[in-house]
């Protein structure tokens, strides 16, 4: 049951009645007539923008149209009234009976409430975290695999066929030093001393791979030269990198359907058939590109370069792929990747990367497009910095990373469940402080706490009918019959409960998983405040002592709130609270 959408059908409908009676003209696209909550809910329980966004184009007065459209929706029992205001907007009360209605469904279908065929099953890639396989993931992969992970339960949630995907940086000159590194490891290993010299990997966490590379090579490796061990420690140390990885990933909840390799897409034909196909489409050139605007770098010179025609697809400049000395530049294996992608049939593409990468947006955008002839769309979502803090001072770097605080560090501080809930209490693109103290204390101000608590309490409610001998099974909640006559702090709760399908579309065309972090919040705060009214109004408690019918009609209003809830947290990731302790 989707309130919003059933509504908004009555007034589409309406709006045919009107175009069929003459009233407006034909053609009009309805597209952008929308129904939603009121800013104000003295307004009514629901809005329309209709009027005004097919003025324009009807070539009619806003208030004309509204208060046409206005005298055909009464008609429909299920709107009590319909109210124009302003230059044409049309505010709307609906029937009390559809709060039962709605509260009875909630319960009856549970978990699948809230579900939407809005994705039609179209195939979407999310990509993200893809942290090179060179250490342990840092606070900054932390709200990436957050923000990447909600978003796939989103997207999945709201009918797509979501692969998650994790892009293995291992083709680049990083695997190289952390090979080099891993050797200084294994000299440690074998009793000598480690020359971390500068541009290696600092970190203690190379030492369990040091001490596996001499449980296998024993020390056969010491004294050699570089070429003879190289190609075999890479492999080796990348791979105990990414078992480390896929081990941090896990201590989040966040499991990846596929790992796929760049070092795969050299030496396999991959990069030069991606390129082929830009080339077949005219897009690929050999040219020199003009000097960097500002200061030019030292070594800047003019050189003939293989260079991809991005800027006929909105890029600033074109990009090279190819360098003068005939090596692939960093964007050409992104190119070739990318063209997997649309070859494996994903008709959306989405990546997640750091903030740090808002310069390879645009050149990728145009990648996408240019390979697909516009068939394929990609979204790429930037995720900012986040400042840790304990007690408000800035928290220490971790020494078993070397140089940075560690997803493991955040997780074994606040636990996976606040973590992933506090970073989505922002959007993606915001800077985020995490604040070890306050995301743990029991307050009002912590968002995860006091929804987790909202959760917990009508958890305890359940309970204590079970006590008394109540049956408040869903079965029987569904059977339940709210009263029309519902108190302002139980209409409250039960429209917020009613916008949760159309808050899923929402965030889901959006893109946006923080929306149900604060929705989430927002319809705790609803039932918090009801069951604190009923400290003095003893008729507002959800259990009423010696009454099980009247309590099996509030109760069924605080179940749809938990199943709502439930729902929610777990398209963040995170578990529901059945008590608070």
């Amino acid at each position: 049951m989707n309130l919003f959408s059933d509504i908004r059908a009555a007034v589409i409908a309406a709006l045919d009645v009107m175009v069929a009676e003459g009233a407006l003209p034909e053609g009009l696209d309805f597209a952008n007539v929308a129904v939603e909550p009121p800013r104000d809910a003295l307004h009514g329980d629901m809005a329309s923008n209709a009027a005004m966004v097919l003025a324009k184009p009807a070539n009619r007065k806003p208030r004309e149209i509204a208060e046409a459209l206005a005298a055909k929706l009464v008609a429909d029992a299920r709107i009590l009234s319909a109210d124009v205001a302003g230059p044409g907007f049309i505010n709307l009360r609906l029937a009390p009976t559809l709060w039962s209605d709605l509260t009875r469904n909630v319960v009856q279908t549970g978990a699948a409430y809230g579900r939407s065929d809005l994705g039609q099953g179209v195939k979407v890639n999310v990509e993200y975290v893809s942290a090179n396989p060179t250490g342990p993931m840092h606070v900054g992969h932390t709200r990436g695999a957050v923000f990447g992970d909600a978003l796939a339960s989103l997207l999945d949630f709201a009918g797509y066929d979501v692969t998650r995907e994790y892009y293995i940086n291992d083709g680049g000159a990083q695997v190289d030093v952390l090979a080099r590194s891993a050797y200084e490891r294994y000299r440690e290993a074998c009793g000598l001393e480690p020359e971390i010299r500068e541009g290696l990997y600092p970190g203690d966490y190379l030492i369990p791979v040091g001490e596996a590379i001499k449980a296998k090579y024993g020390r056969d490796l010491l004294d050699k030269p570089e070429e003879v061990w190289l190609v075999d420690l890479r492999s080796f140390a990348t791979e105990a990198m990414m078992e480390m990885i896929r081990g941090d990933l896990a201590s989040l909840g966040v499991k990846m359907d596929v790992f796929y390799s760049e070092k795969s897409l050299y030496g396999t034909g991959q990069i030069e058939a991606a390129l082929k196909r830009l080339q077949d489409l005219g897009l690929i050139y050999e040219g020199v590109l003009e000097p960097p605007k500002g200061k030019l770098p030292e070594d800047w010179e003019e050189r003939e370069q293989t260079l991809f025609r991005s800027t006929q697809f909105g890029d600033d400049v074109d990009r090279p792929v190819k360098k003068s000395d005939g090596a692939w530049t960093y964007f050409a294996p992104d190119i070739a990747y990318h063209w997997t992608k649309i070859e494996r049939g994903f008709d959306l593409l989405i990546d997640v990367f750091g903030a740090d990468h808002g310069g390879y947006v645009k050149r990728m955008k145009a990648a996408v497009a240019a390979l697909s002839e516009g068939r394929v769309t990609l979204d790429i979502k930037l995720i900012q910095l986040v400042k840790l803090f304990k007690n408000g001072e800035p928290f220490k770097m971790s020494k078993r990373a070397g140089t940075f605080v560690t997803l493991r560090d955040v997780v074994e501080q606040a636990g996976a469940d606040v973590t992933r809930f506090h970073m989505l209490t922002r959007k993606n693109d915001a800077p985020l402080d995490f604040d070890f103290a306050k995301v743990l204390e029991q307050s009002k101000d912590n968002p995860v706490f006091y929804v987790q608590y909202a959760h917990a309490r009508v958890c305890s409610v359940l309970r204590k009918a079970a006590e008394a001998g109540w049956d408040m099974s869903d079965a029987r909640l569904a059977k339940a019959e709210l009263s029309t006559d519902l108190h302002e702090a139980e209409l409250s709760l039960v429209k917020k409960i009613a916008e949760w399908p159309r808050l899923v579309e929402v965030a889901a065309r959006a893109n946006e998983p923080h929306r149900v972090a604060f929705y989430l919040y927002d319809l705790a705060s609803d039932l918090h405040s009801l069951w604190n009214r009923g400290h003095d109004d003893a008729s507002l408690r959800f259990l009423q002592e010696g009454d099980e019918a009247a309590s099996s009609a509030k109760i069924a209003l605080a179940r749809a709130c938990a199943v709502v809830i439930s729902s929610g947290l777990a398209i963040l990731g995170v578990t529901p609270a059945e008590e608070m302790r």
